[in-house]
C-alpha cells in the first residue's frame, strides 16, 4: 500500500515550483521542454504508453488522454487554463456518458492538471495526491515510471467511478500520448 502523504511530502521536498517560473521568465522553459520531450520520450516509451493506456481502457469506461507539451504558449501562461483549453480542442469531453480524463503535463514550466469530466465522480483531493506523486517521480527523473503510476492510478481510480459494465464500444480518443 502506498502511504500517499509520505509521497506527498516528499514532492514538496524535492520540487521547486519556482523552477518553472524562472525558466519562463528568462525564456529558457521552451528549450527545456523541448529538451525533456527528446530525452525521456523517445518513440519506444510512446509505444509503451500508449499500449498501457489500451489495456487500462479495458478494465473501465473511462478515456483517458495523456498530452505532453514542451512549453505553455505565450498567450496562456496558466497552467490549469491551457489545460481546459487542451481538453475541449483534444474533445476529451466528447464521450458517450461523460467518462474523459486528460492527463496534462508541460515539461519546460514543470506543470501537471489532471482534467476530468463530468461523469468521473473522483474526489478533487484524489486526483491532487496522484499529481504531487507523478510531480516526485517526475523530479527524480523517472518520467516512464512515474507516468506509468499515473496511468495505474488512474485506471484505479475510474475502475471504480466508472466501471467496465457501463463500457460502450465508443474509442474515438487516442490511447496514443498527444504531442502538443
Amino acid at each position: 500500500m502506498v502511504d500517499f502523504g509520505a509521497v506527498v511530502a516528499a514532492a514538496e521536498v524535492a520540487v521547486h515550483p519556482v523552477v518553472g517560473k524562472f525558466l519562463r521568465t528568462t525564456g529558457w522553459s521552451n528549450l527545456h521542454g523541448r529538451w525533456l520531450l527528446s530525452r525521456h520520450f523517445t518513440p519506444a516509451v510512446l509505444k509503451q504508453l500508449e499500449e498501457r493506456i489500451s489495456a487500462s481502457e479495458a478494465r473501465h469506461a473511462g478515456e483517458l488522454v495523456l498530452a505532453v507539451e514542451q512549453a505553455l504558449p505565450d498567450s496562456q501562461p496558466d497552467s490549469a487554463a491551457r489545460a481546459l483549453e487542451v481538453f475541449g480542442r483534444l474533445r476529451v469531453w466528447d464521450t458517450p456518458r461523460r467518462t474523459g480524463v486528460l492527463l496534462y503535463l508541460c515539461l519546460g514550466d514543470h506543470c501537471i492538471e489532471l482534467v476530468a469530466d463530468r461523469g468521473v465522480n473522483v474526489a478533487k483531493e484524489d486526483w491532487n495526491m496522484l499529481c504531487a506523486s507523478l510531480q516526485a517521480y517526475l523530479a527524480r527523473g523517472d518520467f516512464i515510471a512515474g507516468l506509468e503510476m499515473a496511468i495505474a492510478g488512474i485506471e484505479t481510480r475510474l475502475e471504480y467511478s466508472c466501471p467496465a459494465s457501463d463500457r460502450e464500444d465508443h474509442e474515438g480518443l487516442p490511447n496514443a500520448p498527444v504531442m502538443l
